[in-house]
């Protein structure tokens, strides 16, 4: 596929660029809840959804990158509603019911209901086969889980979570879980515990659910089918949005080569050599990714991308900390007027940083998958199969 932008393209950019330039707050971050609730009714969450009548616009596989890059360009808030949206969304279109569709794509579509992700476990991180929360059909209605989730970005947001459990006490590894939607306000059934990261903030989350209650008209996909929508899900993870991160990233290496040129650091030539060799493989990480968005989709090429990005962004941030100096390893000058632990960006990109080869599947894991999937590798032992 020859992925280019024509004229009906350029006219949607055009247009996504003008609504944002008019909405995006310019004198502080707007509320994340509301933000989500005026997307939504302007018709700008779900652009890719195949179906109809969920009051999003429709729009091309360009359009959509024209959107997310415009987006990324904007300067407009994180979104809270990505996971609904970009992970949820599709799965349900994929694998729902009609009635489930009903139920929950038109809420997401209006910004109206945020979600989380109950996949990893304290022992069941990378290794998802792992999942010990469980989940027991009490009634014909109703399911009890109890568990733990833990990186459960969002959690003290969301209105739901979609939860990975185990539904068949004796089954192990992948056989025996469930895909299941569970209704976050549950008080004394769920407590929702942040992580504080080492930059101070925490999106993160463990999530301990003490029976709480599931529908079984939310399991999705069929109960003991969970690992086939679970891994159909993190197929949905990385798309269209890699473009608009990739904008993120080069607005980041926009603040890298200022400040060196600020600092005199860019006079070293091997750190002048080192943001040239960022600023290339950020090229051709784009082009790599509009290739695959474009063309016919592999096993194992998201990993691709995954190990690509990850290590890139790890290196920008050693290479922001470079160009600063040793100011760079200081704190506010004045701790009387900043709260402790405030973080200029390139501070904050150093150390946010840290967590890309490990969150989203680890370095390793990628590496696995590609050499399994991708080169055709002999599989790793696994034990014996449950």
């Amino acid at each position: 596929m020859d992925f280019g932008f024509g004229p009906e393209d350029e006219a949607f950019r055009r247009e996504a660029r003008a609504w944002l330039t008019s909405h995006v707050a310019v004198d502080g971050a707007p509320d994340r809840r509301e933000w989500e609730r005026t997307l939504g009714s302007a018709g700008w969450i779900g652009l890719g959804w195949p179906e109809d009548g969920h009051g999003n616009r429709r729009a091309t596989l360009t359009q959509q990158v024209a959107w997310a890059e415009e987006y990324a360009r904007s300067g407009a808030p994180s979104r809270s509603g990505h996971i609904g949206e970009n992970l949820l969304a599709p799965t349900l279109i994929a694998h729902g019911s009609p009635e489930q569709k009903a139920r929950f794509l038109p809420p997401i579509a209006r910004g109206q209901e945020l979600w989380c992700q109950g996949y990893s476990e304290p022992g069941a991180g990378s290794d998802l086969a792992g999942v010990r929360t469980a989940a027991v059909r009490d009634t014909p209605d109703t399911y009890r889980v109890t568990g733990q989730k833990i990186w459960t970005s969002l959690a003290h947001e969301a209105d739901w979570c979609f939860v990975l459990a185990r539904t068949d006490p004796v089954s192990r590894r992948h056989h025996g879980l469930t895909f299941l939607l569970v209704p976050m306000d549950q008080p004394g059934r769920i407590e929702v515990r942040p992580i504080r990261q080492l930059t101070g903030t925490s999106e993160f989350n463990e999530v301990f659910f003490d029976r709480a209650t599931a529908r079984a008209e939310h399991v999705v996909g069929g109960e003991g089918n969970g690992w086939r929508v679970a891994m159909s899900l993190l197929g949905f993870e990385r798309g269209v949005s890699t473009l608009a991160q990739q904008i993120g990233f080069a607005r980041e290496l926009g603040d890298v080569i200022r400040t060196a040129l600020e600092t005199g650091a860019v006079d070293d030539p091997v750190i002048r050599d080192r943001l040239v060799t960022q600023w290339a493989e950020l090229r051709t990480m784009r082009w790599n990714a509009l290739r695959t968005l474009g063309g016919t989709q592999t096993a194992g090429a998201s990993s691709v991308a995954k190990l690509l990005w990850g290590r890139w962004h790890q290196r920008l941030g050693e290479l922001a900390m470079q160009v600063r100096g040793a100011v760079g390893a200081a704190g506010p000058a004045d701790w009387s007027a900043r709260a402790p632990y405030e973080l200029d960006p390139l501070q904050h990109l150093f150390l946010f940083s840290r967590a890309d080869t490990v969150y989203g599947g680890s370095d390793e894991i990628q590496r696995t998958i590609v050499a399994e999937r991708l080169l055709g590798l002999p599989k790793e032992p696994r034990g014996p199969k449950g």
